[in-house]
């Protein structure tokens, strides 16, 4: 998990965090399922290890007094606060299956065809999730945006397999 997510959901109050955890899965609504349960607690020790967060007294928590309460410290201001004006995208990036198939194709250890089909099949169904799952998602809502998100990435994705269907269909003398 990014550690400046956590320092960004501190910023507005302190917590401890199994409030932390809920407040990052409300956000993310369905795409926070698939969050483990411990991450949030694992990048929490790291910030205090770090000085980014430092534990405060748990107000009116008197039946859990284990519970640290996490606050940010000056440098966890900055650092979130930097965090947020970079301008960033992800690079274009080779995946595992990008070279997956141009190594199959090159070594000629499968069919690239194949390879692109059980990709489409894969994508599909992990389309047609995500559009179910953006459907339920109340209007203008964060999590419904971000579901938009991953439609549009895996309908370019599916466009790029697309492209290496023509690739390997074609002419030999193309390829």
């Amino acid at each position: 998990m990014r550690q400046e997510v956590v320092l960004a959901l501190l910023a507005k109050e302190p917590s401890h965090g199994y409030e932390l955890r809920a407040r990052l899965r409300q956000a993310l609504g369905p795409l926070g399922g698939e969050m483990n349960e411990g991450q949030v607690y694992v990048t929490l020790s790291r910030l205090e290890k770090a000085g980014l967060v430092a534990p405060e007294p748990a107000a009116g928590v008197a039946d859990r007094p284990d519970r640290k309460m996490y606050a940010l410290t000056a440098a966890g201001q900055q650092r979130v606060a930097g965090w947020l004006a970079e301008v960033s995208w992800p690079k274009p990036d080779l995946t595992e299956f990008h070279l997956k198939l141009i190594a199959a194709a090159a070594a000629g250890l499968g069919d690239p065809l194949a390879i692109v089909d059980a990709q489409r099949r894969e994508l599909l169904h992990r389309l047609r999730d995500a559009q179910r799952a953006a459907m339920a998602e109340p209007d203008r809502s964060a999590s419904g945006l971000l579901l938009e998100g991953t439609v549009l990435r895996l309908q370019a994705d599916l466009r790029w397999l697309e492209a290496c269907e023509r690739t390997w269909s074609g002419p030999r003398s193309k390829r």
